[in-house]
């Protein structure tokens, strides 16, 4: 077998922060705190996070997360792709 050589330098490609595993259990919310619901978050990372729920519950386009459950600050997101009750979102400034 002969070997393969590349003269060309490798180019970095920019990436994420890698993502940290959570599985912590919170809430989201809607209708301006009305509807709340529990929820995991499986994994976050600085642009969004993976977030799943056992409720029958319709996640719409956009919701509020509660990161911490212990406090009431709400990040704003964006659904950006659905699995069933698995849900991908992003970070709203």
């Amino acid at each position: 077998m002969g070997r393969m050589i590349v003269d060309e330098p490798r180019t970095k490609v920019q990436r994420e922060p890698r993502r940290q595993l959570r599985k912590r259990t919170t809430w989201m919310t809607s209708d301006s705190g009305k509807t709340k619901i529990e929820c995991v978050v499986l994994d976050v990372s600085p642009g969004g996070a993976k977030v799943v729920t056992d409720a029958a519950f319709d996640v719409r386009d956009s919701f509020e997360l509660a990161l911490v459950p212990e406090h009431t600050t709400l990040q704003p997101c964006e659904v950006v792709w659905r699995r069933g009750k698995t849900y991908g979102v992003k970070f709203l400034a």
